[in-house]
């Protein structure tokens, strides 16, 4: 179920907005190594916080 709504999140963004998908991932790929580990970094930790805080909101 988990996997499925992945899924279709994963596949908004390249339905709705192809063009624009397309020039992110132009951007993407002209950033160097380190900025695109940060941001990763980043959208982990955002990712993190948000399932803690929704599994507490829900017990």
């Amino acid at each position: 179920m988990m996997f499925g709504a992945l899924l279709v999140m994963e596949g908004i963004p390249y339905f709705g907005f192809p063009k624009a998908v397309k020039q992110w991932a132009h951007w993407i790929h002209s950033l160097p190594e380190k900025k695109m580990r940060a941001i990763g970094f980043g959208i982990m930790a955002v990712g993190i916080v948000l399932i803690l805080a929704i599994r507490d909101i829900l017990s």
